[in-house]
């Protein structure tokens, strides 16, 4: 479900040391090593846009999660337009998988295309093919014909999902979401080499905008 929007601002000391903390997270105080911006971006997809961009939106999501799609289909594809293509922003998405099993299954699906090359083009045909919330979309059908429509080759798909090949990473990307005090999708944390900005639920492009600016 879509929530209010929480923006959490805290400047902090810049350069101190190699893998400083980039900010302070109340919620993870147990967890202050998450929140460098090495931790905070590795382990998740591939970088899209350039990798030395001054701001990372960090995009926590689930493949069958409403707001993630809504979210995927209007408000990024602007920020892609205008400040993931021209250098600006990049941004990495981490999966936090709400929705149950169909929501593992197609994030592991990603990575297993990730390992053809494809990660970002099977991520947007996910989101492109949406179909509800459990609902029964996501199937191993489904995601050959997903796989056939960005040219994967589908036998070497096939044993990377039968042999759960990415299962324990989606979990890990999970409990680390759950971590930093993720609760709900999609949720985004948007950071520069001081400041971290929080947006819950998908906020109208100018909340975007707005924290662009502000970093």
């Amino acid at each position: 479900m879509q929530q209010k929007v929480t923006i959490l601002i805290i400047p902090i000391l810049i350069g101190i040391v190699s893998g400083a903390f980039i900010a302070f997270y109340p919620v993870s105080e147990k967890n202050p090593d998450l929140l460098t911006k090495t931790k905070l971006i590795q382990g998740g997809s591939p970088i899209l846009g350039d990798a030395s961009a001054a701001i990372t939106i960090l995009e926590w999501g689930d493949y069958q999660c409403t707001f993630c799609y809504r979210f995927h289909g209007t408000t990024l594809e602007l920020l892609d337009r205008d400040y993931i293509q021209t250098g600006k922003v990049n941004l990495v998405f981490k999966d936090f998988p709400l929705n149950g099993p169909d929501s593992i299954l197609a994030a592991e699906a990603s990575y297993c295309a990730q390992d053809q090359g494809k990660y970002w083009q099977y991520h947007d045909e996910l989101y492109k093919n949406w179909g509800g919330e459990k609902t029964g979309w996501i199937t191993r059908w489904s995601l050959n014909a997903f796989g056939t429509s960005v040219g994967l080759d589908l036998e070497n798909f096939n044993q990377c999902l039968d042999d759960h090949k990415y299962e324990d990473k989606v979990n890990r990307l999970y409990q680390l979401g759950k971590d930093l005090g993720i609760d709900a999708t999609p949720s985004f944390l948007i950071f520069n080499d001081e400041k971290i900005i929080k947006i819950r639920g998908n906020q109208p492009l100018e909340t975007f905008l707005r924290t662009i600016d502000e970093l």
